[in-house]
C-alpha cells in the first residue's frame, strides 16, 4: 500500500481477470502470505498477519472457485448475482464464492477483494500493521478526537 492507501498491484479497469491474474493481484498486496492446505481443506489461502481474506478452491470438482469476505453493503448484492453464493460453512459471516471469477469486471472484483484485505488488516494490532504493511496508520478517532489525547 503506498502512502494514498491504494496498491501498487491493479486489475485492468474493463477487463475481466483470470485466476492467474487474480492469484497474483492476492499476492501482490502488501505483506500477504500465500499458503496451500492440502486434504482435506484444498485451498490456497491469501492471509495478512495469520488473518485470512481470501481463498481458492484447488480441487475437483471446485477447482478455482473464488472465496472472499464482502461487506455488509455488497453481501446481498453479491449473492444476488448468478454464480455466486455465500461460502459453504462462512455464509453466515459474509464470505461469498465466485464460480468463475472471469464472470466480474476486474476493476470491481479488485475492489471486493481489497475491501476483504483491508478489512482483515484492520483486525490486525495498528503496530503490526505498520510492520507488515510499512505505511503509518492513522490513529484511531471517536467523536472527532484522537484516542488516547486529552
Amino acid at each position: 500500500m503506498n502512502q494514498t492507501g491504494s496498491h501498487a498491484v491493479t486489475i485492468g479497469a474493463d477487463s475481466a481477470v483470470d485466476t492467474e491474474g487474480l492469484k497474483a493481484f492476492c499476492a501482490g498486496l502488501p505483506g500477504v502470505e500465500a499458503r496451500r492446505l492440502d486434504a482435506p481443506a484444498n485451498i490456497l489461502v491469501y492471509a495478512i498477519g495469520g488473518k485470512t481474506f481470501a481463498y481458492f478452491k484447488t480441487s475437483e470438482p471446485e477447482r478455482w472457485r473464488f472465496s472472499f469476505k464482502a461487506s455488509p453493503e455488497h453481501f446481498l448484492e453479491l449473492t444476488d448475482i448468478p454464480g455466486i453464493r455465500p461460502a459453504r460453512w462462512l455464509g453466515r459471516h459474509r464470505w461469498v464464492t465466485v464460480v468463475d471469477v472471469r464472470s466480474l469486471p476486474g476493476a470491481y472484483l479488485g475492489e471486493l477483494v481489497d475491501w476483504s484485505y483491508r478489512h482483515a488488516l484492520g483486525t490486525l494490532s495498528r503496530t503490526r500493521q505498520v510492520a507488515l504493511t510499512g505505511v503509518p496508520v492513522p490513529p484511531r478517532t471517536r467523536g472527532g478526537r484522537v484516542r488516547g489525547r486529552g
